[in-house]
């Protein structure tokens, strides 16, 4: 069987009417899916899948009851086949997914691009706070109203800034060094404890309640040194940098746009006068309270 569509997809499934993987053996799985090429999509409670059309799916999953080998998609143009991981390691769930490939007759997919977003549906409030941040229009939304990676190809290598400033840490980078951006484990308590909430406009100097609430952010722990809205700051200045010489923008667009020192001084003075008009209305609660 030949089909018209050359892409295998695979979804990891989750959601209702199955039980949910382990955290380290999800991300063994997803990385070898990805390191071989598939495109790789992942369902939790209360998830679903949108926007697929044409060709084939595979569905992997701890299903709780018996699942057809495969069945038509609800457009009538996807075939879908289940397989149940139960029981397997990375190694041979890429195995099962290889030996459809084949019996479809399908190319092997292209390699892994080494850098682009993942989005933890399971995590992501469609806050849309990495759309604004990211400057390379990698982040788009769909039909439904709900963010999504929609240019990875545009996403620079070795720039995770929009990762630093998710405010509930759903975006991942699956070659990045070091976790939670890499996508390992993060507990509910540590989200919960010390979550890092950063407004995008706080951040480039532009609510003054933002700037409150960021400044006060700024003085909690951080769980991982990786969430840092200073490092974000400085790697958006940075890809800015390059963008500029790979597209020969002229100096006074570039000009225009406001340097690093330019943001933070934004920001204080929005601070200094919020904390001067606060001072301001204590003293006149307290003369009118004599």
């Amino acid at each position: 069987m030949t089909l018209s569509d050359p892409t295998l997809r695979v979804v990891l499934y989750e959601g209702t009417g199955s039980q949910p993987l382990p955290d380290r053996e999800r991300a063994q799985i997803l990385q070898a899916l990805l390191e071989r090429g598939y495109p790789v999509s992942c369902t939790r409670a209360g998830g679903s899948l949108s926007g697929v059309s044409g060709g084939a799916l595979v569905v992997l999953g701890r299903f709780l009851e018996a699942q057809p080998p495969s069945a038509p998609g609800t457009s009538g143009e996807v075939e879908v086949y289940f397989h149940d991981v139960e029981g397997r390691d990375a190694a041979g769930i890429l195995e099962l997914v290889e030996g459809t490939r084949n019996e479809l007759n399908l190319d092997k997919p292209g390699a892994w691009k080494p850098w682009f977003p993942v989005i933890d549906y399971s995590r992501c409030t469609n806050c849309m706070q990495c759309l604004s941040f990211c400057l390379f229009d990698v982040y788009g939304v769909s039909t439904e109203g709900k963010i999504q990676v929609r240019n990875q190809n545009n996403c620079k290598t070795d720039c995770p800034a929009c990762s630093r400033v998710c405010p509930d840490v759903a975006i991942l980078f699956p070659k990045y060094r070091h976790g939670p951006i890499n996508g390992d484990e993060v507990s509910d308590d540590d989200l919960r404890r010390e979550a890092m909430k950063v407004d995008i406009s706080a951040l480039l100097g532009g609510d003054i309640y933002a700037a409150l609430r960021d400044r006060s952010a700024k003085a909690k722990s951080r769980f991982s040194k990786e969430r840092d809205d200073t490092r974000a700051l400085k790697e958006r200045q940075l890809c800015l940098t390059k963008l500029k010489d790979q597209l020969d923008i002229p100096p006074e667009v570039m000009a225009s746009l406001p340097t690093l020192d330019e943001i933070r001084a934004k920001a204080d003075m929005a601070l200094a006068r919020a904390q001067q008009g606060g001072q301001a209305s204590a003293g006149e609660s307290s003369r009118s309270s004599n």
